[in-house]
């Protein structure tokens, strides 16, 4: 999701999930979008084998996405003395599930490199 990668259809769902109207926080949503997504890119891993282009996941990054996005809109103002961490449980358990797909698509690499068969000695 680079500078040039359109987020305008995934702005547009943190805007639903935020019931927020018109477009004066778009601009601001629209970073928030970038980094969400690039949040979860870090906490899961590089893309190994098109992960990331797998429906199941795409759709579950997509989630994560929207929901850490609007988190971050949410919080983007500190008005007490003491500094808060809200948990988001919704993109925490995303990425543990975006983890255990990774490693099953990490571990097709592993089928091609070896085999179950014990190695052969050369008498």
């Amino acid at each position: 999701m680079g500078d040039s990668l359109d987020v305008s259809q995934t702005v547009k769902r943190v805007k639903n999930v935020l019931y927020l109207d018109g477009n004066d926080d778009d601009p601001l949503l629209s970073s928030y979008v970038r980094a969400a997504y690039a949040f979860v890119h870090n906490a899961v891993g590089d893309d190994i084998n098109e992960f990331y282009t797998d429906t199941n996941v795409s759709s579950l990054v997509e989630m994560a996405t929207v929901s850490l996005a609007a988190t971050y809109f949410q919080n983007r103002l500190s008005l007490s003395d003491t500094q808060t961490f809200p948990i988001d449980l919704t993109v925490d358990s995303i990425i543990g599930q975006l983890r255990g797909i990774r490693n099953t698509f990490e571990e097709k690499d592993d089928h091609s490199e070896t085999t179950d068969k014990p190695a052969q000695s050369s008498n």
